[in-house]
């Protein structure tokens, strides 16, 4: 039995035994959901659900000759489509059951086909297909059991590295690929990584180098070198000291490398090395600000990034290597992300995603200024009218600082029941993209949805995503405390009628928030969330467990093991009185089910009314449209019952 097999057996008889308790409710199947606990869904709520459950998004995956490559959903699943004209017919190009996860277009303008990236079931054991666009058929490339990612083509085309765990499961390597004229060419290893956390991020104009980035944690990561033709590597920027390093490009030559770090200051900036000399130039230390993605076009002429502005995203161009900026026309307002140049170098694409807009692709013409917009995306029936954009807001914590939120308000008069939603990560950081059961939340249920970047979210500097690290895990926590107070406080919003929701980390900030603060929430929605920080850092998956050390704590370590356990939520589940909705996929590699069987288990030894939602065919989330309809509904009803009524 392999490690993947034993996490996933060992799971399933946890959520077996939870289900054969003594206080288990009923089970229902709903093709690969099981169901405990909860009521049969009103007719009349899937009704209000449907239209906003057919909203569509686009996805800008890259360019296909003089058209695009987005990722939508059609059906259940999100899938492939070409779009060869703006505003034009969306093509579908693959049909499977199974989402396709990323996709990867050559940057060779004459290549008749692209990668594509699709795992089963959720198991995020990605496999790499190459999909013909002449005759439509699809090659598998990788062994249809390691683990793959992180494609990065070479300029040419004509190869392109990728991550594995091919080797044992657990270290990262670096393979490259050759296409040749077709998508039999030969493999070759790059480099075998010493861990987890390696992967390619560029090559050299000439093809004979490699840029390789180490992740270590969030605030901790390493740029190497490697040379392709002795197999050697080399360590760059050794005299900085520990930073994050996000992405890294060659500039034209190859003689210097483009750069993200938080090197020398409080956030990600863009600066460039010198390889020869060594020498590091800050380019953008006017920008307060983290600097996100960032792209460089294949000719090396131009660059472009975003700029995430106390969570909105703000693109901005320049000509190499003098950094000249390029006037942008003016865009529609939201989230500008998925950056990519067309093979010409002559148009960036982009998404553009509002709170109150699914997301759709535009482009800039860099020559003339235009923008052009590629596809218009469903609203289901909604009014757009209807579709409601967030305050942003801070709020005083215990220490005196003062926390970001997000608040969406009903239309109506309040004072409103409120719902908290808490983002997961625990790096991560919440952003204002459009969410249609955000607006269903907000529109049908007449509620308050407010989502705050507690400390430890990415966005706001070094030093704020590091307070909740080791001993001060709780102090995040803390934080939900301060947001409760500030609720009481507003005449607009109902101090009497909150509930907490949240998902993976997130989903561990909704189960603490019911051990300490209880007493003034009404209800408790939990989504793959952590119930064990041991438990959990035991049985996550092997390629991904030191990354989470790195982040937690390592519970080898007594002294951690005694505090990683004294924090989690299953050892206090004596003060977990409220009701709970929770869901899992029982595939998921990141926070194994037994997290949630474990939590729904004890909480029913002690009567607590919990509604548990499994996915047989999900892993870190639900992905299929299916699943996630049933799961909104279940939502919706569970919040009407313990928050509304």
């Amino acid at each position: 039995m392999t490690a993947r097999t034993k996490t996933f057996a060992v799971a399933g008889l946890l959520w077996a035994a939870a289900c054969a308790g003594p206080t288990a409710p009923p089970r229902d199947v709903l093709g690969e959901l099981v169901i405990e606990g909860v009521p049969p869904l009103p007719g009349p709520l899937v009704t209000r659900l449907e239209a906003y459950q057919n909203t569509r998004s686009a996805v800008f995956l890259g360019w296909l000759g003089e058209g695009i490559l987005i990722s939508t959903r059609f059906g259940n699943t999100a899938q492939l489509h070409r779009v060869d004209e703006p505003l034009g017919m969306r093509h579908q190009v693959t049909f499977f059951e199974e989402p396709v996860a990323a996709a990867a277009v050559s940057p060779d303008p004459d290549a008749e086909g692209f990668l594509y990236v699709k795992d089963v079931g959720g198991s995020e054991f990605f496999q790499f297909f190459w999909l013909d666009l002449v005759t439509g058929e699809s090659t598998l490339l990788t062994d249809g059991r390691s683990r793959y990612s992180d494609i990065a083509w070479a300029a040419s085309g004509r190869r392109f590295a990728y991550t594995s765990t091919e080797r044992n499961g657990v270290d990262w390597d670096i393979h490259v690929r050759e296409m040749g004229a077709g998508v039999e060419g030969g493999v070759s290893v790059a480099l075998e990584g010493r861990g987890v956390g390696w992967t390619a991020v560029d090559w050299s104009p000439d093809e004979t180098r490699m840029l390789v980035r180490q992740f270590v944690s969030i605030d901790e990561s390493y740029l190497h070198e490697v040379d392709l033709t002795s197999g050697t590597s080399r360590r760059l920027l050794q005299r900085i000291g520990r930073a994050s390093i996000v992405e890294a490009r060659y500039e034209s030559g190859g003689e210097r490398v483009l750069f993200t770090s938080d090197l020398g200051g409080e956030f990600v900036g863009l600066h460039r090395l010198d390889l020869a000399t060594g020498r590091v130039e800050a380019l953008t230390a006017d920008i307060r600000w983290n600097v996100e993605e960032f792209t460089v076009s294949r000719n090396r002429e131009w660059l472009a990034f975003t700029v995430n502005e106390g969570g909105m995203g703000r693109p901005r161009v320049f000509a190499l290597p003098d950094l000249e900026p390029v006037s942008l026309p003016a865009l529609p307002e939201g989230i500008v992300h998925a950056l990519g140049f067309s093979a010409a170098g002559d148009a960036l694409g982009f998404v553009v995603n509002h709170a109150a807009a699914p997301a759709d692709v535009y482009s800039v013409d860099l020559a003339t200024g235009s923008l052009t917009r590629w596809t218009q995306s469903e609203l289901g029936g909604l009014d757009a009218g209807d579709l409601v954009a967030p305050e942003l807001v801070d709020y005083p914590s215990f220490d005196g600082r003062r926390i970001p939120a997000f608040v969406y308000r009903p239309r109506r008069p309040g004072p409103h029941p409120v719902l908290v939603s808490i983002h997961g990560g625990p790096e991560a950081q919440f952003r204002p993209a459009f969410s249609y059961s955000t607006q269903f939340f907000v529109n049908e249920l007449g509620l308050a949805v407010v989502a705050p970047n507690v400390r430890g979210s990415a966005g706001y500097g070094r030093t704020w995503l590091s307070l909740d690290n080791g001993i001060l895990r709780e102090d995040s926590v803390r934080d939900i405390g301060a947001l409760l107070d500030w609720i009481d406080a507003r005449p607009d919003l109902d101090g009497e009628r909150v509930a907490v929701s949240g998902g993976s980390y997130g989903g561990y900030m909704v189960l603490a928030s019911m051990v300490h603060f209880g007493d003034r929430l009404k209800a408790g929605v939990e989504r793959v969330g952590i119930s064990n920080f041991v438990t959990f850092l035991t049985n996550t998956q092997g390629y991904r467990r030191d990354l989470r050390r790195a982040e937690y704590g390592d519970e080898r370590d007594p002294e951690m093991r005694a505090f990683l356990e004294r924090i989690s939520p299953l050892n206090h589940v004596d003060r977990m009185t409220r009701p709970m909705l929770i869901s899992q996929g029982l595939n998921d590699p990141r926070v194994p089910a037994g997290e949630s069987a474990q939590i729904v288990a004890a909480l029913r030894a002690r009567n607590v009314p919990v509604w548990y939602v499994l996915a047989r065919d999900e892993g870190h989330g639900f992905r299929k449209k299916l699943n996630r309809d049933y799961q909104l509904a279940a939502t919706a009803l569970f919040l009407t019952r313990y928050l509304l009524d």
